[in-house]
């Protein structure tokens, strides 16, 4: 899924909701800074009620973060990834997990390797806890040892296992 985006006709309807929907909170605001009931809010000075406009769509940005958040964990819970959120909200997958720490639980470390062998040799692919990512270390049948580049780390599990396959059989033992 991509992030999708919203027809003119829909985004002036949610602006119209939105506003009709801070009225009330920029009123209760407005009426506790200067006193006046929230009917006489607009006989104000204008600079002090767009101030408070202001400060209800802090409000509004706030919560809408928590929400966004607790989506983003919901959506975690269900078996999203970090590359499909960041893809819904248009950013990357780094940028995502950045945003939303925590929103996609770790993967339990008993899941958090295994082992490959091909071509006579092994290797281990390792999931990394904090980002998620996946590397390899192995050695191949001629005794050859190696591992993913320093600092490494493939978005997939068969990502890292492809690497670590196409290692493998570099180092194949030779027939005689």
């Amino acid at each position: 899924m991509t992030s999708i985006g919203i027809t003119p006709e829909e985004r002036a309807e949610l602006g119209k909701a939105l506003t009709d929907a801070l009225n009330p909170l920029a009123a209760a605001i407005r009426s506790r800074q200067s006193g006046l009931s929230t009917a006489r809010m607009w006989e104000a000075d204008p600079v002090e009620v767009t101030l408070s406009v202001l400060a209800a769509w802090k409000v509004v940005d706030a919560e809408v973060k928590q929400l966004t958040a607790r989506a983003a964990a919901t959506a975690g819970s269900y078996g999203a990834n970090y590359e499909q959120m960041g893809a819904v909200w248009g950013i990357t997958r780094q940028g995502a997990r950045k945003k939303w720490p925590g929103a996609v639980p770790r993967p339990a470390a008993a899941k958090a390797g295994a082992a490959l062998e091909l071509f006579g040799g092994t290797a281990e692919l390792v999931q990394d806890p904090s980002s998620g990512g996946w590397a390899w270390a192995g050695e191949g049948a001629d005794g050859t040892r190696g591992a993913a580049e320093d600092g490494t780390w493939y978005a997939a599990k068969e990502e890292a296992a492809a690497h670590a396959g196409a290692f493998l059989r570099e180092h194949a033992a030779t027939l005689s």
